[in-house]
């Protein structure tokens, strides 16, 4: 132990650390690299307020690379009244999905283009009512979300934590692709169905998701399910313009599921 010499050791860090606090003080400071961001506002309970676009600037080289780190940087120290949903960073909740750059996408996951000769245009997702900024209003989305009866049904009683339910390999295969949906709604507000059509058809986020527990081999209401779809509008609104599977920030596929079931599903859901 007498080998270790602890006192030249912490000799040894010290002149370490000296050196690269001599280093860190001799280098020259970053110059500032502005970016600039023009962020859609509108905020209801302001009278006479109309919606317009607030222009504000971002030095890149003390933000993160995401543009969630600049909506933060902007609302912590700039303006504090701007509004938007936010909460995981990662790519899970999708809370802080909104129009970026002309594409719908959760802003955790967007990276900030570095070149600031080009400004980010920043809107709440389109064609839906907004709350305010960047807020947009879920509401129908997730009444229809519900109307779709999102868990697993059974004939018989399910005596939960008894025992599992178990799947082939195979069958659980079936449900990848399905699964990783986290409900953004970036898919169904690029759609141009559901624009025109949205107090009818479901949407391709909905319709993946009824699709989920269609294919699911543990699930006995297949019958039941189609049978709440089988209206012209439900589904068959579903064109394969395929703009919801190119702006998906999660990478699924989401006009195979709709395909898939319209070739699978009975006479009944035709009309």
């Amino acid at each position: 132990m007498a080998s270790l010499r602890p006192a030249s050791t912490i000799a040894r860090l010290t002149n370490t650390l000296s050196r690269c606090a001599s280093a860190t003080a001799a280098a020259p400071a970053l110059l500032p690299k502005e970016k600039t961001f023009q962020i859609y506002r509108w905020d209801p309970e302001k009278a006479g307020d109309k919606p317009h676009m607030d222009t504000y600037k971002v030095d890149l080289n003390s933000c993160g690379p995401m543009v969630l780190d600049a909506l933060l940087k902007i609302k912590n120290e700039q303006d504090p009244t701007l509004t938007f949903r936010r909460s995981c960073r990662e790519g899970i909740c999708g809370s802080c999905s909104m129009n970026i750059g002309g594409t719908n996408t959760l802003a955790c996951i967007s990276r900030i283009d570095p070149d600031t000769a080009k400004a980010i245009k920043i809107y709440p997702l389109p064609h839906m009512y907004v709350v305010k900024d960047l807020v947009p209003d879920m509401t129908h989305f997730f009444e229809q979300y519900a109307s779709v009866q999102p868990w697993l049904q059974r004939e018989e009683p399910i005596d939960y934590g008894k025992e599992q339910l178990h799947q082939s390999v195979e069958d659980r295969q079936k449900l990848d692709g399905l699964y990783e949906c986290i409900l953004c709604a970036c898919c169904s507000t690029s759609c141009p169905s559901y624009w025109w059509n949205s107090d009818k058809y479901l949407g391709p986020a909905v319709l993946l998701q009824s699709y989920r527990w269609l294919a699911d081999s543990r699930d006995h209401k297949t019958k039941e399910r189609l049978e709440k779809l089988a209206d012209p509008f439900s589904v068959y609104r579903c064109h394969t313009i395929m703009n919801c599977t190119k702006t998906c920030p999660k990478g699924l596929n989401l006009a195979k599921p709709s395909q898939k079931s319209r070739s699978s599903w009975p006479r009944l859901c035709r009309r």
